[in-house]
C-alpha cells in the first residue's frame, strides 16, 4: 500500500513539473508564424525555441517574477517582465521586423562601412576563436526529414516498405529524432559528447545521427566542412577575396549596436555562402548568422540547398557572446526523391569554469550511454525544450506502434514467406532466403552477373552459395560461402569455400578461413578487374590478365589490441600450377593483333611460364592510426571518419617458411604510411609512401615478386591513389628492394573556380605524381594533370587525366578516364 501511494505521489509530482511552464505562440505583424525564435529567461541559459507552428513551451521550476527574452534574427528583440502565480502561463508575442537605422540610411555610398566592420572582425579571428577557454553545457537536438510526392516504386522496390505513414499525396515524415547530451570543451580543440538520451521515430533500438559533434563548427574558422566540402566562411582571413559585403541594418539590443551585413559571393561557383552575418559593434563578435549554400557549390548529388542559422547571446558574467541555438534547413532532390529537412540544436546550462582532469578528454570523442534509447515518454515530456508539433507527435505514436508490429515474429515470418517465394526472375537475379526473426539468411548469387571471359578458361562463371547470420546487440556476424567456377574452354571445375566470423564491434576480432582451388592473377591485387579484362579481351584483343592455378588453404586472425593499433596474423599453404591459353575467340577481330601468351614476362612464349611448386607462408601485419578518435555505442566502437586526416602507419613481415623448392623460401619486410590532409580553401592533399626489403629472395618464384599496380587500358578507378596508369602490369615486377611514392592534390575549385566561364563547369583541378624506385634500376615516374567532378547535372562521377611517364630516357603520354565507385 505504501509503495502504491508513493508511486502515485511521484507520478503527480512529475505531472506537476511537466505542466510548470510558460507557453504560447509567436507571430509577425501579419500573423505569420515564426519558426526557431529563441526564448530564454534573462541572465540565464534556460531557454527554448518555437516549432514549425510558432508554438513554444518554457519549463520553470516555480512561480514568481521572470523576465523572458524573445530573440529572432531580423526582428526586434522583445523582453517581457511577467509575474506568474500559477501554471501553465500563456504568453503570446508579436515580433516586429527591425527598422533600418538613420545611421545606415545616411552612409556614404563611396565606401560601405560593412568592409571596415568585416576587416576588424577578421583581424580578431584568433581572439574570437580562443575567447572561450573551456565549458560544459547541455545539448538538445531535433532532426526531421520530410518527403514530398514519394514514388510508389524505385528499382523494383515498394517504397511503402521504407517510408511508413505517408498521406494520400505521398507526403510525410521519413526521419524524426531527438537527442540529449552533455558536452565538454577545452580550447583549442578538445571536444567530448556524452549522449544520455536518444529517440528515433519507429526505431526504439536505434540511435540518432544528429549530435553535438555534427553541429560543432565555427564561422570564425576559415572554412566549414559540409558534405566533405570545405566551404569558405565570410569571416575567413581570405574572405575578402570571395565575398562582397554591404551594411543593411544597424539596430540595438540592451544598448549594444548590432550590424546586419549582407554577404554576396564574388563568384557564385565558389564554395561559398550567401546571406547575412550579424556583428556586434566595437566587440567584433557574432550576434548571429543566416547563410545559405547550394548543392552545386557543395558538389552534392542529393542536396539542393542548405541554410544555417546561428544565434548568440551576451553572457552576463563574461565578456563574450555564446551560441544558444543553431538550425540547419535542407532541401534535397535525388532521382525521384525530393523533400526537406530541419535540424535544430539548443545549448543550455553553460558552465565556463568546469573542473577538468586528465581523464576528461581522451580519444573517445563521443559516448552513447547504455539505455539512452530506452527512455520513457515521461522523460522526454519533462526534458524536451522544444514543443513537438501535432505531426511530430502523430509520427512518433504511429511509427512506434508500427514498429511493434513489424518486429513481431508473426509479421516478420509473413514478410519472409512472401519474399522467400522462388520467382522466375531469381534465375537471373539470384535467390535469397531469409529468416528475419532468427537473423539468418542463405542464398545463391546470380551466375549471370558473374559471367567473364579470359583466354585460359574462355567463357566462365561462378555459382556462389552463402549463409549469413548476424546479431546487432553483440555486433557479431558469421558468413559461410562456397563458390563453384567452371570454364567452358579449359573444361575445369574449380571449387573454393570460406568462413568469416567477426565476434564483436569493439575490438573487432575477425577469424577468416578459406581454401579450395582458384584461378589467380600473378598480382594478387588484381590490377585489371575481371570485367575490364573481359571487355579488353573480347573487343580489343588485349588479354592483359595473366593467371596461374592455385590450390590453397588459408587462415587469418586479426584484432585491435588498443585504440588505433590492429594486428593480423595469416598462415597459408599453396600448390601453384601453370596454365596456358586454351582459346583464341574474339568478338571484334583485328588481323593485325593476336593474343599474347599467359607468360607475363614473355608474351610470345606459349609454353608454361613456371614449374609447379608448393609453398607455405606466415605473414604478420600491424597497422596504427596516429591519434585515432572514436565513438562508443552500447553495441560497439566506431572509428571517427575525421581520423583519416591522421597518418596511418603499417608494418609487415612475410616469410615463406617451407617450399617444394628451397630456393623459393624468402622473407619480405614492408612498411607504409598514408594520409589525407585538408588544406583549408586550397583543397585536399593525400599521399601514400611504401616500400619493401627482400631477404634471401634471389631465386624466388615470380609469383612472389613485388608487382606494382599498373594499367594498360584507358580506364581506371578515379579515386585509386596507389596505381600507375601508364605502366604495363608486370614491367617493373621485382624481387629486390623497392619503394613507391604516390602524391595527389585536388584543388576543389580553388584554381578553376577563379577562371571566368570555366568556373561554370564546376570541375576540380587535380595534380598527381607517382614514382616507383627499384634497387639497381632508374626510377619510373608518372605526372598527371586531371579534372574531377566531371559529368552532367548532379551525375558527376567521371575524371579525366592527361598522364606523362618517364623511365630510362623514354617518355610516354596517355589520356586516362576514371569512374568514381564510392
Amino acid at each position: 500500500m505504501k509503495k502504491t501511494i508513493l508511486t502515485y505521489l511521484l507520478f503527480l509530482g512529475a505531472i506537476t513539473s511537466i505542466t510548470a511552464q510558460i507557453k504560447g505562440t509567436i507571430t509577425g505583424l501579419n500573423q505569420e508564424v515564426l519558426t526557431n525564435v529563441n526564448i530564454y529567461l534573462a541572465d540565464t541559459y534556460t531557454g527554448t525555441t518555437t516549432n514549425t507552428n510558432g508554438a513554444y513551451e518554457l519549463g520553470l521550476a516555480k512561480t514568481g517574477v521572470y523576465t523572458v527574452v524573445f530573440q529572432y534574427l531580423g526582428y526586434k528583440t522583445v523582453k517581457k517582465k511577467i509575474s506568474i502565480t500559477k501554471f501553465p502561463h500563456t504568453l503570446d508575442i508579436t515580433l516586429e521586423e527591425s527598422e533600418v537605422s538613420l545611421d545606415v540610411v545616411n552612409i556614404s555610398t563611396k565606401t560601405d562601412p560593412a568592409l571596415a566592420i568585416i576587416k576588424k572582425t577578421i583581424a580578431q579571428q584568433k581572439q574570437n576563436l580562443s575567447r572561450i577557454k573551456e565549458y560544459t553545457c547541455d545539448f538538445y537536438s531535433k532532426g526531421i526529414y520530410s518527403i514530398k510526392n514519394a514514388p510508389k516504386k524505385m528499382f523494383g522496390q515498394d517504397m511503402d516498405d521504407f517510408f511508413v505513414g505517408l498521406d494520400s499525396a505521398r507526403n510525410g515524415i521519413v526521419y524524426l529524432s531527438e537527442t540529449m547530451s552533455k558536452v565538454k570543451f577545452k580550447a583549442p580543440n578538445n571536444f567530448k559528447e556524452h549522449m544520455i538520451a536518444s529517440k528515433v521515430s519507429g526505431k526504439k533500438q536505434g540511435f540518432s545521427f544528429n549530435s553535438a559533434s555534427e553541429f560543432n563548427f565555427s564561422f570564425y574558422d576559415n572554412t566549414i566542412e559540409l558534405e566533405e566540402t570545405e566551404v569558405i566562411s565570410p569571416l575567413a582571413k581570405f574572405g575578402l577575396s570571395y565575398y562582397k559585403y554591404s551594411l543593411e541594418d544597424l539596430f540595438y539590443e540592451d544598448g549594444i549596436a548590432i550590424n546586419k551585413i549582407k554577404v554576396t559571393p564574388k563568384r557564385p561557383q565558389d564554395k561559398v555562402f550567401e546571406g547575412y552575418v550579424y556583428i556586434v559593434d566595437e566587440q567584433w563578435e557574432l550576434y548571429g548568422v543566416d547563410l545559405k549554400v547550394t548543392g552545386k557549390q557543395l558538389q552534392s548529388i542529393a542536396f539542393e540547398e542548405m541554410v544555417i542559422k546561428q544565434n548568440f547571446r551576451n553572457d552576463p558574467n563574461n565578456d563574450f557572446w555564446t551560441m544558444i541555438s543553431q538550425t540547419m534547413d535542407l532541401k534535397f532532390k535525388f532521382l525521384k526523391l525530393q523533400g526537406d529537412g530541419t535540424f535544430t540544436a539548443m545549448y543550455s546550462n553553460y558552465n565556463f569554469s568546469p573542473e577538468f582532469d586528465k581523464k576528461s578528454f581522451t580519444k573517445e570523442v563521443f559516448l552513447v550511454e547504455k539505455g539512452a534509447n530506452e527512455k520513457e515518454e515521461s522523460y522526454w515530456e519533462y526534458n524536451r525544450p522544444i514543443q513537438l508539433t501535432h505531426a511530430e507527435k502523430k509520427d512518433y505514436k504511429f511509427k512506434d506502434s508500427v514498429q511493434v508490429i513489424r518486429e513481431s515474429r508473426a509479421y516478420l515470418d509473413s514478410i519472409d514467406k512472401k519474399n522467400n517465394k522462388f520467382k522466375l526472375g531469381d534465375l537471373v537475379m539470384g535467390y535469397n532466403h531469409r529468416n528475419s526473426y532468427k537473423k539468418w539468411s542463405w542464398g545463391i548469387d546470380s551466375p549471370l552477373f558473374a559471367v567473364q571471359y579470359n583466354t585460359i578458361q574462355g567463357w566462365n562463371s561462378d555459382v556462389n552459395l552463402y549463409y549469413y547470420k548476424w546479431n546487432e546487440e553483440k555486433g557479431s556476424r558469421t558468413r559461410l560461402s562456397t563458390k563453384i567456377n567452371y570454364g567452358v574452354s579449359d573444361e575445369q571445375f574449380r571449387l573454393s569455400g570460406s568462413f568469416y566470423k567477426m565476434f564483436n564491434n569493439f575490438s573487432r576480432p575477425v577469424l577468416s578461413i578459406s581454401g579450395g582451388r582458384k584461378l589467380n592473377q600473378f598480382n594478387s591485387s588484381e590490377p585489371i578487374k575481371p570485367i575490364e579484362n573481359s571487355i579488353s579481351t573480347l573487343f580489343f584483343e588485349h588479354n592483359y590478365a595473366k593467371f596461374y592455378d592455385n590450390t590453397f588453404g588459408k587462415a587469418s586472425f586479426g584484432k585491435e589490441l588498443f585504440n588505433g593499433f590492429r594486428t593480423t596474423l595469416t598462415a597459408s599453404h599453396e600448390i601453384r600450377k601453370p596454365v596456358i591459353n586454351t582459346t583464341d575467340y574474339v568478338i571484334l577481330n583485328d588481323e593485325n593483333k593476336n593474343y599474347t601468351s599467359n607468360n607475363p614476362l614473355s608474351p610470345t612464349d606459349f609454353s608454361p611460364s613456371f614449374k609447379k611448386n608448393n609453398i607455405s607462408k606466415l605473414k604478420l601485419n600491424a597497422r596504427y592510426r596516429l591519434g585515432q578518435e572514436y565513438s562508443t555505442y552500447p553495441n560497439g566502437k566506431y572509428n571517427d571518419s575525421y581520423s583519416s586526416e591522421k597518418p596511418l602507419f603499417s608494418l609487415g613481415v612475410e616469410s615463406a617458411v617451407a617450399a617444394s623448392n628451397s630456393d623459393y623460401k624468402y622473407s619480405l619486410f614492408t612498411g607504409e604510411i598514408a594520409q589525407k590532409i585538408t588544406l583549408s580553401n586550397k583543397g585536399k592533399f593525400r599521399y601514400n609512401v611504401s616500400g619493401g626489403l627482400f631477404a634471401d629472395a634471389k631465386n624466388v618464384s615470380f609469383i612472389d615478386f613485388k608487382h606494382f599496380n599498373g594499367n594498360q587500358t584507358h580506364f581506371t578507378q578515379s579515386d585509386a591513389l596507389k596505381k600507375f596508369t601508364l605502366l604495363p602490369y608486370y614491367a617493373l615486377s621485382t624481387n629486390k628492394n623497392y619503394a613507391e611514392i604516390h602524391v595527389e592534390h585536388n584543388f576543389k575549385g580553388y584554381i578553376l573556380g577563379k577562371i571566368p566561364l570555366l568556373n561554370k563547369l564546376n570541375f576540380n583541378l587535380v595534380l598527381s605524381s607517382h614514382t616507383a624506385i627499384l634497387e639497381g634500376s632508374k626510377p619510373y615516374s608518372e605526372y598527371a594533370v586531371g579534372l574531377s567532378n566531371v559529368g552532367w547535372g548532379k551525375v558527376r562521377i567521371l575524371r579525366v587525366d592527361f598522364v606523362k611517364s618517364f623511365h630510362n630516357g623514354i617518355s610516354e603520354t596517355g589520356l586516362i578516364f576514371g569512374v568514381k565507385l564510392n
